[in-house]
């Protein structure tokens, strides 16, 4: 079992940054994939940035390469994303995920969710 807490969401104002932390309870969490996700109003929920648990790579949508980093504490069980240059279109509420790749669905199954933080870009 994995617990998750999300925190650090806030306003800020275009081209600012925000650092997002996701606490993580349990034992095996350095043996999970830890993932961010967002979901803006009236949007599904899409994936933002991922990193294996070996902390060796890092994937990215294309909507924030270059400006948005994740970076994991394996001893402090916890997981970060870094965000800089923040745009309007940013804004939504973030989810740290925990989850491992299925090797019969070919894809990253993600079975544990954070509750969500409120992250807001202003014009």
């Amino acid at each position: 079992q994995v617990q998750l807490v999300e925190s650090g969401g806030g306003l800020v104002q275009a081209g600012g940054s925000l650092r997002l932390s996701c606490a993580a309870s349990g034992r095996t969490f350095s043996s999970y994939t830890m993932g961010w996700f967002r979901q803006a109003p009236g949007k599904e929920r899409e994936f933002v940035a991922r990193m294996s648990w070996g902390a060796g790579s890092a994937n990215y949508a294309d909507s924030v390469k270059g400006r948005f980093t994740i970076s994991r504490d394996n001893a402090q069980n916890t997981v970060y994303l870094q965000m800089n240059s923040l745009k309007p279109e940013d804004t939504a509420v973030y989810y740290c995920a925990a989850g491992r790749w299925d090797a019969l669905s070919r894809k990253y199954e993600y079975n544990y969710w954070g509750q969500g933080t409120q992250v807001t870009v202003s014009s």
